[in-house]
């Protein structure tokens, strides 16, 4: 195997709209976690015709949007332990599926 291609080469060489397979390679992660980050609104897609496509742009503005939340993250273990405690589900009861 040859040496790896440094960063700004692959990234000078990518296409400007990237199918989100290519954007899940990229991100290093997988593809259905890339199909809910588009339905939750985190990423936004272009569509061009039928076709979805996340402009690279948007992978880089993504990226910084995590960026920036971890630098806000709590830093005491306290403050971990409330934010992380409020997250949780407040209803745990088990949801039933609807009979056929």
């Amino acid at each position: 195997m040859g040496d790896p291609e440094p960063v700004q080469d692959v990234l000078a060489s990518s296409p400007l709209l990237l199918t989100p397979e290519e954007a899940a390679t990229v991100l290093r992660i997988g593809r259905t976690t890339i199909y809910a980050l588009m339905q939750a609104g985190d990423l936004r897609p272009v569509h061009i015709g039928r076709s979805c496509r996340l402009p690279r742009a948007e992978l880089e503005r993504y990226v910084r949007s995590l960026e920036t939340s971890s630098n806000a993250a709590p830093t005491s273990k306290s403050e971990f332990d409330a934010a992380r405690s409020s997250r949780r589900r407040i209803d745990a009861t088990p949801h039933r599926r609807h009979a056929r």
